[in-house]
């Protein structure tokens, strides 16, 4: 009965969903208030709709209703009560009712958080949300049935996938999907601007939060991934450019470029066209993310599903939603002309900048995640594009980036003196070029991990250059405190991300120094490794809730003195008759010691021993990313409407517009 009341929820949603998009964006075309005012409710009536649907399915998976397919294809009755929880977005139907769940609680926010928005502007964005809620809705109940129902019942279920029992995979779904629904927010108003054909300093003020939090939950859930990659499937690395990967990593990029973006219409009512368009994009790679990981066109770790029907459904969504968009984009662009004027040396021209490169960036990583299958699809060739690629394109785009992300929050708006601003940042640059000099004096002919470490530095020291010019510490040091105390919360979040992002790149720096090796070891005998001696001291049986395995006992010295002991498994999970690696990490904040477990010969164990430098950084620095962007979301002055802008003073006639 509860799943057919869940089903029943969901086809409500639908028709909630569709009255949602219908309604408020009729009564914004013909002013009529009680039509506007009825997308409060409906958005509100569609959460819970999709509230019940969730529980109801949360609630088979807990007691373990293997009648319905989901639960007997994804849950055991003897898992531990975490993974029957998170079993029900970690399979395909199941994740797609965590998709809807999003967005309708995003929906209800802009409902319930956004009385300050003007009538007409809140009617067009939640009815946007209520269309995009329509396909999936629909793409639910008519592919992807999470209540169907199977008879006669097996008695367990066959479980769910083994490299998805894990904490860190549990949560990472939840997180990535509120990155990618923060898009479709982004979106909706960006529609709703072309509709009105407007776009002003209060359009800008209203996005900023949504892609602000957007970007900071897209920065978690990517790096929650990339952490799962890194120590479950053992293979001791951090980032594959695996197309899938790559899915997140694009709607990342363009989200990154549409929050500096914003920034510019805020503050300049600048780059107006430019915003608008991020944030079509933004959504549109979302959407395409969801067609690879969905549709069965790859072969990934990562896919939930292997099914051409509903990768065409997902394409037809993304034909719809995206192609609409475009063509509204190019019947109403025209009407967003830009009124802020700057120059090319100014805050505003280094976020242009930023904006370009990044965008190269993902259009380098779109082309290199598609074009093998293109070739495959028209051609019959099978083209690998993997790592090399990837790293040899990009990394020369994001060196000038870098060099951006310090200089430009410390060049004023509109016109700018360059040489002043890197006057300022003259300790930051001596400390980049003195990290430079020591990483070539002591790794040599490794290149690369020099200029990731000079990079970093360069990044944390200018972030910190930003903050002491801002508080006058050395021009004022009496007042200083009082300064910092009042600036904005904001800057101190735009200074700790910058940071963050120095950080995570001095931990691939130092990934870029890691040692590895493959041995044979009988009980009793070490291999040195990194100025390590690793010694294997024995095998044995161990057993967890649903699933056996066999674990190594790797003892870890250093100068005869004991560091700490590793227990690698191989684990066997009989429900789906599946094996995984388990690595064994001892994490500190200099490196990794890192050990998988292989086959066993002849009484001798297979050892993959890693010892990966600074490691942990990677994710701690996009800890501090997020961290920095909470500190953004939580100035006031990013979430309140933007006063009315003053009329603009006559430009220079040496600036130039950029719309």
């Amino acid at each position: 009965m509860i799943p057919e009341l869940g089903h029943f929820a969901l086809a409500l949603a639908l028709a909630l969903a569709l009255a949602q998009g219908t309604l408020p964006i009729l009564g914004a075309g013909c002013r009529d208030p009680r039509l506007m005012a009825a997308g409060l409710p409906l958005a509100y009536g569609q959460l819970l709709a999709v509230l019940a649907g969730f529980g109801a399915l949360m609630w088979s998976f807990v007691v373990s209703d293997t009648t319905v397919m989901a639960v007997m294809q994804n849950s055991h009755s003897a898992k531990p009560l975490l993974y029957k929880l998170t079993g029900t977005w970690g399979n395909h139907e199941g994740s797609m009712v965590l998709w809807v769940l999003i967005l309708a609680l995003c929906g209800a926010a802009v409902a319930g958080f956004g009385r300050g928005l003007p009538t007409a502007l809140q009617a067009r964005v939640i009815g946007v949300l209520g269309l995009v809620a329509v396909g999936f809705h629909a793409f639910i109940l008519l592919t992807s049935n999470p209540f169907r129902r199977i008879w006669p019942p097996p008695l367990d279920g066959q479980g769910l996938n083994p490299l998805l029992q894990d904490p860190g995979l549990a949560f990472h779904p939840p997180l990535l999907y509120l990155g990618y629904v923060g898009t479709a927010v982004t979106f909706a108003f960006a529609i709703a601007a072309l509709i009105e054909g407007r776009v002003d300093a209060a359009w800008g003020r209203w996005v900023r939060p949504w892609a602000l939090a957007s970007w900071s939950f897209l920065t978690l859930g990517i790096a929650l991934g990339s952490w799962w990659a890194y120590y479950e499937l053992g293979w001791g690395g951090y980032w594959f450019w695996d197309p899938v990967e790559n899915a997140s990593f694009l709607p990342w990029l363009a989200g990154t470029a549409l929050l500096h973006s914003a920034i510019v219409v805020e503050k300049r009512e600048a780059l107006k066209i430019w915003t608008v368009l991020l944030a079509i994009l933004a959504f549109a790679l979302s959407l395409l993310g969801t067609f690879l990981v969905r549709s069965g066109v790859l072969n990934s770790v990562h896919a939930f599903a292997n099914d051409p029907e509903r990768g065409v459904f997902i394409l037809g969504l993304l034909m719809v939603y995206i192609g609409g968009a475009f063509a509204l984009f190019a019947w109403r662009a025209g009407a967003l002309a830009p009124t802020g004027l700057f120059a090319v040396i100014s805050r505003e021209g280094s976020l242009v900048l930023n904006n370009l490169l990044l965008c190269t960036i993902a259009a380098v990583v779109l082309v290199g995640t598609l074009y093998p299958m293109f070739a495959d699809l028209l051609m019959g060739t099978k083209i690998s594009v993997g790592p090399p690629f990837f790293n040899t394109t990009i990394a020369p785009l994001a060196i000038p980036l870098v060099i951006a992300m310090a200089v430009g929050p410390m060049l004023p708006w509109k016109r700018a003196d360059l040489r002043g601003v890197l006057q300022r940042l003259w300790w930051a640059a001596l400390l980049a070029a003195g990290a430079l000099f020591l990483c070539v004096a002591l790794a040599g002919e490794k290149v690369w991990p020099a200029i990731g470490f000079t990079a970093a530095v360069w990044l944390v020291a200018g972030a910190a250059a930003d903050l002491v010019d801002r508080t006058g510490l050395f021009r004022r040091p009496g007042q200083a405190w009082n300064r910092a105390r009042g600036l904005p919360r904001a800057a101190w979040g735009a200074a700790t991300a910058h940071a963050g992002m120095g950080v995570t790149i001095a931990g691939i720096a130092g990934m870029g120094l890691a040692t590895d090796t493959l041995v044979s070891l009988r009980p009793g005998k070490a291999h040195r490794l990194a100025g390590y001696e690793w010694q294997l001291e024995g095998v044995r049986d161990v057993a967890g809730p649903n699933w056996s395995a066999r674990e190594a006992q790797v003892t870890i010295r250093r100068d005869g003195v004991t560091v700490t002991v590793l227990e690698p498994q191989r684990r066997f999970y009989p429900a789906g008759r599946q094996n995984t690696t388990e690595a064994a990490i001892h994490a500190t904040l200099s490196a990794d010691l890192y050990a998988v477990l292989g086959e066993e010969r002849d009484g001798a164990a297979v050892l993959r021993l890693h010892h990966n430098p600074l490691a942990p950084w990677i994710w701690l620095g996009a800890a501090i990313m997020a961290l920095g962007g909470a500190l953004s979301l939580s100035d006031r002055r990013v979430r309140v409407a933007a006063p009315t802008p003053k009329a603009a003073a006559s430009p220079a006639v040496d600036h130039v517009p950029v719309g």
